[in-house]
């Protein structure tokens, strides 16, 4: 993948630094693909953006809709650590305002994902900079094409030419919205395959 920004996230910066951040050294922590760090929309605007998932995301049934800070993450039972150190982190941070308008894609080798944009993205970025710098192994959202891009995925398509369908009928038919993220939630599930996330505690924002 192409090189990210030498931010807290970068495996240079992370061995100039010894790999270590306040939780921890990087080498004596693990990370699991059942735990996440993420931003859950309000309840209330749930019902547009599952109706669309309902039809093209496979992962519906595992996640609720979500924006991702950091993921895999460390293991449940470090949640109580973790929410002492990323608690003031949180409470130092403003709510987020987010709106959903615009609809975008992550090309795979095989395969695309269909995200909603949060906007404006650079309050997340920064809010999602300063939990890393806690726990900087958990930096695998960084190492994409252009380091963290903050996302609501909404489904999947297997060619271009589905994309091209799908996209087109939901910039027609999506209508945008507004609402606040007052929480960044800490979210967990079993090691099954039909295990689905849920909610283990949540880090309010600026309060």
């Amino acid at each position: 993948m192409p090189p990210i920004g030498a931010g807290t996230g970068h495996p240079g910066w992370l061995a100039k630094n010894g790999g270590t951040g306040i939780l921890g050294p990087m080498q004596t922590q693990r990370k699991t693909p059942t735990t996440a760090l993420v931003l859950i929309p309000p309840l209330e605007v749930w019902e547009p953006i599952q109706r669309i998932r309902r039809r093209f995301d496979r992962q519906f049934r595992r996640w609720m809709p979500h924006i991702t800070m950091l993921y895999p993450f460390r293991p449940a039972t470090q949640f109580d650590q973790v929410a002492s150190i990323l608690g003031p982190v949180c409470r130092a941070a403003r709510p987020l305002e987010i709106e959903l308008r615009t609809f975008h894609r992550f090309a795979h080798a095989h395969s695309f994902t269909m995200w909603l944009a949060p906007e404006p993205a650079e309050p997340i970025r920064r809010l999602q900079a300063r939990l890393l710098a806690c726990v900087p192994e958990c930096n695998d959202v960084c190492l994409h094409e252009g380091g963290f891009t903050p996302h609501l995925s909404v489904g999947q398509a297997r060619s271009a030419e589905e994309l091209e369908a799908r996209l087109s009928e939901l910039r027609s038919t999506f209508q945008p919205m507004r609402f606040v993220i007052s929480d960044v939630a800490l979210i967990r599930r079993g090691r099954s395959p039909d295990s689905r996330f849920e909610v283990d505690r949540l880090l309010p924002l600026g309060r």
